[in-house]
């Protein structure tokens, strides 16, 4: 008999994890979709999202941190690209997101020229004020601001003659008070609510590039967010001896703005905060995963790697030090112990239009999330097998 109840229950935790890896998948293809817009800032794509992600909150029965809504508003200057995209060079026309990309802080310009070249990579149009730059990968960004000049980055390897001519019409918007907000949703803990274990992740990524092309943002970062979603859906069922907050912040691409609000304006006291975990490229983990403040916070991530390294969740867990490169970051400069944890291997998307849900692998999605239970049981005392 106990060995059938044995064997029931790991069935039973086989379909489990697989009920997790389905609404994984499901929930990364909707956040990339088309209509979401790179929950970015244009076509509305990043309130969407915020309403969107708000909604799954409520839906798992999460209460908002602030007692009355999962929003956190805030907002800040950014510079957008809503209309034309068009640029040709020796005459032919270019595809966006594939063949060039336009520097964040580019001003819009519409004109014709020749190429001046600077060095090997570098040419300029003076009159139109344009600098073309050849690179080994279009990588895209967002920027607050506007520059005097129109950055265009070509694909190197598609360019098959030396760039002579150029044609282009780009058109910019600085919206100077972008609105937008963080979401913060919480479980209250049963026994010690005033302890606090807080997972993030950024929803935003980097939108549109003119009216016709997008950046899905699949691994950075509907994978860390959808991960965020997971554990969220379990806490809310399974509530903890300490409260469990999970925030999805917005603006990191803009320069860790969401995080940076929150710390400023904290929904709840920072110093009651046990530990905060930050996820962002979680798509992967063919070769493990990296965790950053593992040499700042040694104890916690002793306890990690012999989580992960007793029950064989991942290939490997590796250390980094102090890094600014998260939203994690602003927390630590507060005082707030945290790691941000990103998967290895498996893709080289990045910050580009190929970033999308069909070839993220999502090859240790559930090793990870059962990995960090264990880790918030760790965190609260609990005797960890």
């Amino acid at each position: 008999m106990k060995l059938k109840i044995t064997s029931v229950l790991l069935l039973l935790v086989h379909i489990a994890a697989a009920q997790d890896t389905a609404f994984g998948r499901k929930m990364i293809d909707t956040l990339t979709s088309p209509y979401f817009w790179g929950r970015g800032y244009t076509k509305n794509g990043m309130a969407k999202a915020a309403q969107f992600l708000s909604g799954q909150f409520q839906s798992y029965g999460l209460a908002p941190i602030d007692g009355k809504d999962f929003m956190q508003p805030f907002s800040y200057p950014v510079n957008t690209f809503p209309g034309k995209m068009e640029v040709a060079i020796n005459g032919l026309r270019l595809i966006p997101g594939r063949d060039f990309i336009v520097g964040p802080d580019s001003r819009g310009v519409k004109g014709n020229g020749k190429l001046i070249q600077k060095d090997s990579v570098t040419f300029i149009e003076p009159v139109n004020r344009i600098v073309v730059v050849l690179e080994d990968k279009l990588t895209w960004s967002a920027e607050q601001k506007v520059t005097d000049f129109t950055l265009i980055s070509l694909d190197k390897k598609l360019q098959k003659t030396i760039p002579a001519t150029i044609r282009v019409d780009i058109e910019n918007q600085l919206v100077n008070d972008f609105k937008t907000g963080n979401i913060c949703g919480i479980v209250k803990g049963t026994s010690k609510p005033d302890s606090v274990i807080v997972y993030t992740a950024h929803y935003d990524h980097l939108g549109g590039m003119g009216s016709d092309t997008y950046f899905p943002g699949a691994n950075d970062n509907a994978s860390g967010v959808t991960q965020v979603l997971t554990l969220a859906k379990y806490y809310a069922v399974h509530p903890q001896p300490y409260s469990m907050a999970f925030i999805l912040f917005a603006g990191e691409e803009a320069g860790l703005l969401g995080s940076k609000y929150f710390t400023e304006h904290p929904l709840i006291p920072l110093k009651n905060i046990r530990f905060l975990v930050n996820l962002d490229l979680e798509g992967t983990g063919i070769d493990g995963i990296t965790v950053v403040n593992a040499t700042v916070y040694p104890t916690e991530f002793k306890l990690l790697k012999q989580i992960n390294e007793k029950n064989k969740y991942l290939a490997k867990v590796n250390s980094r030090g102090k890094a600014a490169n998260s939203d994690h970051y602003l927390f630590t400069e507060k005082g707030v112990p945290a790691f941000y944890m990103y998967t290895l291997g498996g893709i080289k998307a990045y910050h580009d239009v190929y970033d999308i849900s069909a070839t993220l692998p999502m090859n240790e999605y559930e090793n990870e999330f059962n990995l960090l239970l264990k880790f918030n049981d760790g965190l609260m005392g609990k005797v960890v097998d």
